[in-house]
Order: C-alpha cells, then structure tokens, then sequence
C-alpha cells in the first residue's frame, strides 16, 4: 500500500501553562481527578501548575503578555486558530481554497501583529528622549562645555611644544 495516502496530521496540542505548541512525544500530561486533562510542554511549566501559579502572573508566559496588553488579544483572525472536533470528509477542492485561505489569514494577522506592534511602540522614542533629558540635567556636571575643552586642548598642545624646544 502506498504510505502517502495513510498519512495522517500531526496532533499539536497547546501547553496548558505558557501555550506553547506540544509536538508528539513530547511534554507531560497530568490527569484530575475528574478526568480533566493538563499537557505541559516541559517540566518547567508543569512545576509551576504544581505550585499553583497563575499563568497570568508569571511574567514569561502567552497569557501574561496578553493579559499585559503585550500581544494582540482581540482578532477575528484567533477563530480559525480554535480546535474542532467534527470530522470533515475529504475533498479536493474544498482542501485547495483551505489552503489558500489559511495563507491568506496568516498574512492578514501577520500585518496585524506589525500594526499592533508599532503602534505599542509608537510613544517609546518621545518616552526615551526625555529619559535622556532627565539624565543629562541630573549629570550635567560631568559635562565640560565646549570653550573650557577648547582651551584646554590649546594649553596641551602649547605644553607640548615647549617641551619639543
């Protein structure tokens, strides 16, 4: 029989701790009581559950950086990202315009992201330039005005040439 055709699609499940994407064979899976299921990605993230620490507090997490307002949290785009269930029967066509689809949506988001991203930036150099400012005032001390560096430049050199005689 001809493998290709078997070949099923990797299951990637989402660490339950920082969201990062489980391949197979990879990470811990700790079961409740209830039978609810927690994957982790590695030992790190399931120490942490174990602790119970909130993901929204710990500052290296996806959840933190939403919650943070460091990501993008609202798009239309997070949709096509969410898990279903129900098996669809194959069809060629519908797996060519998918694909085309899910080019065109990772473009999309991918300009939303750059947006969001400059935009959350956008106030850091005005912020920066007074932060410099600040400094400045605070140390201008340090600083020798240009006449007193010029002179003193001239004195050097007129020392050197009397020493050269």
């Amino acid at each position: 029989p001809v493998l290709g055709s078997l070949q099923q699609a990797m299951r990637l499940e989402k660490c339950f701790f920082c969201s990062s994407t489980i391949y197979p064979g990879h990470g811990i899976c700790f079961v409740r009581n209830d039978a609810k299921q927690f994957r982790f990605c590695r030992s790190k993230c399931h120490k942490n559950f174990k602790m119970k620490r909130q993901p929204r507090k710990t500052r290296w997490t996806k959840a933190f950086r939403k919650a943070a307002g460091k990501e993008m949290v609202v798009d239309s785009s997070f949709e096509f990202e969410k898990r279903r269930n129900m098996p669809v029967k194959y069809d060629r066509e519908l797996m060519g315009t998918t694909l085309k689809a899910m080019k065109k949506v990772a473009e999309i988001k991918s300009k939303r992201e750059k947006a969001f991203h400059k935009n959350r930036m956008s106030g850091n150099k005005q912020r920066e330039k007074e932060d410099n400012l600040r400094e400045l005032k605070q140390n201008i001390d340090l600083i020798k005005p240009a006449a007193v560096r010029a002179r003193e430049k001239l004195l050097s050199e007129a020392k050197e040439k009397m020493a050269e005689d």
